[in-house]
């Protein structure tokens, strides 16, 4: 397991590089972010560059959530990219890397996702409700975007309960 990157660090506002090359670097790669994510509390979702690594990858799997909702189970994306998008939803967020924060984001209500996965394998999939949200949180991430950024006002942070 890698550390997490937490704000002030500059590394979780730069741009994820394109992943070219699927080979053994990139599996444990995938390891790493699975084995962290678990390791973190509530945690349905991460991005390379929260282990400080710039690659387009991340995990999610809204099977760990305590809500009940629709998914498609543990999702390893590489190269995640929306291709298409519906409505839009209000709804809490917090983040790994803003250990400390909540706040109300807007988010497509439905996302269409074209992705690669460990193989270099393409896939497309259609996500919506909490599964969609986590899946833009996590991409944001590869654009150095973090929640923080979308929140509807910064009057609407808080401070999260102790876990």
């Amino acid at each position: 397991m890698l550390a997490l990157l937490t704000l002030p660090d500059e590394r979780l506002r730069q741009i994820s590089q394109p992943v070219i090359d699927f080979n053994p670097q990139l599996q444990a790669l995938l390891t790493d972010l699975e084995t962290s994510m678990l390791a973190g509390p509530g945690g349905v979702g991460i991005a390379a560059p929260q282990l400080g690594m710039l690659q387009r990858v991340i995990v999610v799997d809204c099977t760990l959530a305590l809500r009940s909702c629709k998914n498609h189970g543990r999702l390893l994306m590489v190269n995640p990219e929306i291709i298409e998008r519906d409505g839009e939803v209000l709804g809490r967020e917090g983040c790994l890397s803003v250990p400390e924060w909540v706040g109300t984001v807007p988010r497509s209500r439905r996302i269409t996702v074209r992705y690669q996965d460990a193989q270099g394998q393409v896939h497309k999939i259609s996500s919506k409700a909490f599964e969609a949200r986590v899946i833009q949180h996590e991409i944001d991430h590869l654009d150095g975007i973090l929640f923080i950024d979308r929140v509807i006002s910064t009057h609407d942070l808080v401070r999260r309960m102790s876990l």
